[in-house]
């Protein structure tokens, strides 16, 4: 959907209330995202409620805000955790990478094609999870440096392609790989979760941008909190520890159970 230059500030009847709701979501949604991921469960929705916003305006939208919350993550986990950017680096590269694979099959096949496959695969992370405490407490890599480069570059590139063609969640399944796949601990994968992501955002973003959907107003606007709450979250998970990370985790995948698994059976109802 082509929008024109004109459109592309604030949508109209958007009123102070709603603007300061969708910003204070934003703040909430930016510390969940720096902790764990999946801070559009709360985004997303409230930009689908903003009057005269269209869809694909409330996910330009939210990918814009999104990537200042992220950006600001990755600097504080950087500058406290110094992850390692030999395995981070090469992994975003190719997760921007299936994202613009993700987004191209996104107008072909329907997203809800993947939807029970993935509902399925987080309830059973959830459990792995949980009936395993230690689990991410402390990192202990499962793979030799170069199939540890491999293996981490083709994860960045299947959750890239999820995070283009459905996207909730992608900071969290970027987790749960980290963890429970290359061995990372909490914190550890937190931090390399946070540049991934990052990239995946600019890969949505360069695909949204030409195209005029973004609300430039609105998501500067709900950026500048979603940076104080990527700031705050990180200090928090860093400061807490992966016992921490490891409790919002479980939280997040819960919501993300629920949400993807109401959108399977509302979508099935349909049909």
């Amino acid at each position: 959907m082509l929008v024109s230059p004109l459109e592309v500030w604030f949508p109209d009847g958007l009123g102070i209330e709603t603007l300061a709701l969708v910003m204070l979501v934003a703040l909430a949604a930016g510390w969940i995202d720096a902790v764990v991921g999946g801070g559009g469960l709360l985004q997303l929705p409230a930009l689908l409620l903003v009057p005269g916003l269209a869809p694909v305006q409330a996910l330009a939208t939210n990918k814009l805000s999104s990537i200042f919350g992220t950006a600001t993550a990755s600097v504080t986990y950087v500058r406290r955790v110094r992850p390692d950017m030999r395995t981070a680096l090469p992994m975003a590269g190719f997760a921007l990478a299936g994202s613009f694979g993700g987004a191209a099959v996104a107008t072909v096949l329907p997203a809800a094609v993947f939807k029970p496959i993935i509902v399925v695969a987080m309830l059973a992370v959830a459990i792995f999870v949980a009936v395993r405490p230690t689990l991410g407490a402390a990192t202990s890599l499962r793979f030799a440096r170069n199939r540890h480069l491999v293996v981490a570059c083709a994860l960045g590139a299947g959750i890239g392609f999820y995070d283009g063609i459905l996207g909730p969640g992608t900071g969290t399944f970027l987790i749960i790989a980290l963890v429970s796949i290359l061995g990372y601990d909490f914190i550890s994968s937190s931090a390399k979760a946070k540049i991934v992501n990052l990239a995946t955002n600019m890969g949505a973003l360069l695909l949204f941008i030409p195209t005029g959907s973004v609300m430039w107003g609105l998501g500067l606007s709900m950026a500048m909190m979603n940076m104080v709450g990527g700031y705050l979250g990180s200090r928090t998970a860093i400061a807490r520890g992966s016992g921490f990370v490891r409790v919002v985790f479980l939280v997040v995948v819960g919501m993300l159970i629920l949400k993807l698994g109401y959108d399977v059976w509302d979508e099935s109802i349909r049909t």
